[in-house]
């Protein structure tokens, strides 16, 4: 199975998460006139048509809860702009499967179900992958599974240079394989430093390897990481395209072949394994070694508030076919992409598919990007940090000047 490009951001990595702040308390689906039989399912995957194994999977669940699952998919901002406006009417779905930072935006409007008046255990699902639907102590939906960033790397390019990509621990001596991969006359490395969403997501983990924290923006740590992408640019070790590289843009650059590194997804692995050269993978190491925790990608299923309270029964069956160890493996195998959200299921899928063992240790490492109680502040956090990123590496602002205007701006921004 092919992967499917990320959506600017959402799954793979980042879909900006729509500023909205209706005030949506109470609101319900009317539930009157609502077929007993047929439960509404809205996702983010309208490239998975009808005939799809996902739709199958979807299908499935609703068969083994004795209903018919009608089944809508369009992508990702629309979705969240849509199900705040039917949540506003009165009109929401059932189950919703969204982006993990656009649960708290709709948590925050009091919409949606809590998953313990779901009756739902979510003791299991490991508390990194969890948090991005938490609020307030409340876990707000289930991260169907999980993916993450990491560092692919060409074996021909490395070979060449005489690098061992086991050497790469840390930031230095990742910056010294560059040097060597440069030196050798080849590229070094390319990443998404574009001015959205996925430039934050792709930044977080130097960002975050380094110890900053994303309600100080302009802490050392943070001008640490952005000092380091800037150095790689003025080394030559990195392109100028960065600026306006997406994580599509960065991959087809790193399939030419002539890049060392490519900072990129899970949902690449299918396309590095068909390359027209060898490739394997480090993850991203934190500025003094160890693996540097990457944001989280993947989307949570989710229950809106109804008017029928009687329906929670078959959304709860729904949500329990989609979440058991069983269900997450199977997500994992319909996608392709995704590592299961528990220990459990993790296992049993490594148990399957070995080679994914990297991807299962950087999962295990990732981090919420509204983790740390963000919830709705994040999205606006993350518009002042690509903007940094973006000024600094343009040259138009030093890393400590570009910081200290993204706190600024994100402190306006708050409040």
């Amino acid at each position: 199975m092919k992967y499917r490009s990320p959506r600017p951001l959402a799954r793979s990595a980042a879909a900006g998460v729509a500023a909205v702040s209706l005030v949506l308390a109470g609101a319900c689906s009317s539930g009157d006139d609502t077929d007993a039989d047929t439960f509404t399912w809205w996702d983010p995957y309208p490239q998975h048509a009808a005939d799809s194994a996902w739709a199958e999977r979807v299908n499935a669940c609703g068969e083994a809860a004795g209903v018919t699952i009608d089944r809508t998919a369009s992508d990702t901002t629309d979705l969240t702009n849509r199900a705040l406006l039917a949540a506003q009417e009165g009109t929401s779905p059932d189950v919703i499967l969204l982006d993990n930072p656009a649960v708290s935006t709709l948590a925050d409007t009091e919409m949606l179900t809590t998953m313990d008046e779901l009756g739902l255990d979510v003791s299991g699902v490991d508390e990194n992958l969890l948090a991005a639907g938490v609020v307030d102590d409340q876990a707000y939906g289930i991260p169907i599974g999980a993916n993450t960033l990491a560092i692919y790397y060409n074996a021909d390019v490395l070979d060449a240079a005489g690098v061992d990509p086991a050497s790469i621990v840390d930031w230095d001596s990742l910056t010294a394989a560059l040097a060597q991969v440069t030196a050798s006359g080849d590229k070094g490395i390319t990443f998404a430093a574009i001015g959205t969403e996925e430039g934050s997501f792709q930044f977080l983990p130097w960002f975050w390897g380094a110890g900053a924290d994303l309600r100080e923006l302009d802490s050392p740590q943070a001008q640490a990481a952005l000092e380091l992408w800037t150095g790689w640019l003025d080394a030559g070790y990195a392109p100028n395209s960065v600026l306006t590289n997406s994580q599509n843009t960065t991959w087809e650059e790193f399939l030419t072949g002539e890049f060392a590194f490519a900072v990129n997804g899970t949902w690449q692995v299918n396309s590095a394994a068909e390359a027209d050269f060898a490739t394997g993978l480090v993850q991203i190491p934190g500025q003094d070694g160890g693996i540097a925790p990457a944001p989280t990608g993947g989307e949570f299923i989710i229950a809106p508030a109804q008017a029928d309270t009687d329906r929670y029964d078959v959304t709860r069956q729904i949500v329990e076919c989609m979440t058991t160890p069983e269900g997450f493996v199977e997500t994992a195998t319909t996608f392709a992409y995704y590592v299961p959200p528990t220990a459990e299921g993790q296992d049993a899928l490594l148990a399957a598919e070995p080679d994914l063992e990297p991807w299962v240790a950087a999962v295990r490492e990732a981090k919420g990007r509204t983790s740390d109680n963000l919830g709705t502040d994040y999205p606006k956090i993350s518009e002042a940090l690509w903007t940094a990123v973006q000024n600094a590496l343009s040259g138009s602002a030093s890393p400590a000047d570009a910081l200290a205007q993204a706190q600024a701006d994100a402190e306006a921004a708050l409040g």
